[in-house]
């Protein structure tokens, strides 16, 4: 019985799935994590002797009771909450399903967490720390791993990108005459993203430094690898950033890609940029998502009224 229930949840899991790559664009990433959370859900009912085909509205608050018990975090749960909301819309509206019983269950109740930001002094500690000082006794290998980490953290900083776009960046995103980048980012959507001075040079360095070390540049990646995906990994850039974080006398826990993203996003505020521009540049489908960063101009602002208010303090 458990196992044919098991069977039917997988069904309607795959049927949403396949929905959300054709007619939304998810990509591979997206994906994974809806068909973790999925499973996740459709594993408990298992154990009330239900599917997801006949759970009721009841069966889903006390899948928000299990998380809880299992110590989620609230944005953990609100995530996984959400893609039962989005799975159960879409079997009704397929007519798999009568009714929709996600549709009046609350979630958790989140305070606003503000992302962590690196201070511009700490992000040139970090340039500092990665730039390319070559020394007598590395070798060809261990010069361009060492100009391929630069370049990485050139280009996040100067750009803002996920870290799955930063790493599979094409290889023609280096031509000497690029001035903008060309980014696929989620939903398959494309947007341009100017290069600065500092990163067009960075990779310039870090090709001739992989040309040296008898690397074939010539393939579709600019960081290739002999991996499954053919380009580096997220997870290695991650580990290779904590270890420079740390030669560099960062906290390694405070130093991550996305930490970067959000280092790009907040100065670029801090110095005047419009909230409108930061989302374009950062691939926000939503102007909410980019709001996370209104702490940067409240503190801005504050000093505006401040410094140029003619009854401001003196």
């Amino acid at each position: 019985m458990a196992r044919q229930t098991r069977s039917t949840g997988t069904t309607d899991i795959e049927l949403f799935l396949d929905m959300l790559a054709a007619e939304r664009g998810a990509g591979p990433n997206t994906l994974t994590a809806y068909t973790g959370d999925l499973e996740d859900f459709s594993d408990y009912l298992v154990t009330k002797k239900r599917a997801i085909a006949d759970a009721t509205t009841e069966h889903v608050r006390g899948y928000l009771r299990h998380l809880a018990k299992r110590e989620f975090a609230a944005s953990s749960v609100a995530r996984r909450l959400s893609a039962i909301r989005q799975l159960y819309r879409f079997l009704y509206a397929e007519g798999r399903r009568g009714d929709d019983p996600a549709a009046i269950v609350e979630g958790p109740k989140r305070g606003r967490k503000l992302p962590r930001v690196l201070s511009i002094e700490e992000v040139d500690r970090l340039l500092a720390a990665a730039r390319h000082n070559p020394k007598p006794n590395q070798t060809a290998g261990e010069r361009a791993r060492t100009a391929r980490l630069y370049c990485l953290l050139e280009l996040v900083y100067a750009t803002g990108l996920r870290v799955s776009e930063l790493v599979s960046l094409p290889a023609s995103a280096a031509a000497r005459s690029a001035r903008m980048l060309i980014v696929r980012g989620k939903g398959d959507k494309e947007r341009l993203v100017p290069l600065n001075d500092a990163a067009k040079s960075a990779m310039t360095d870090y090709r001739a430094r992989m040309t040296e070390a008898g690397h074939d540049m010539q393939g579709k990646w600019l960081f290739p690898s002999f991996g499954e995906s053919g380009h580096l990994t997220r997870q290695h850039f991650a580990r290779e950033l904590k270890e420079l974080a740390e030669a560099a006398g960062l906290r390694p826990g405070k130093v991550s890609p996305h930490v970067l993203r959000h280092a790009f996003a907040s100065h670029l505020l801090h110095n005047g940029a419009d909230l409108r521009v930061v989302q374009t540049l950062l691939g926000h489908a939503d102007i909410s998502t980019t709001q996370i960063y209104t702490h940067v101009l409240e503190d801005r602002l504050k000093s505006l009224v401040r410094d140029l208010h003619p009854l401001g303090e003196e």
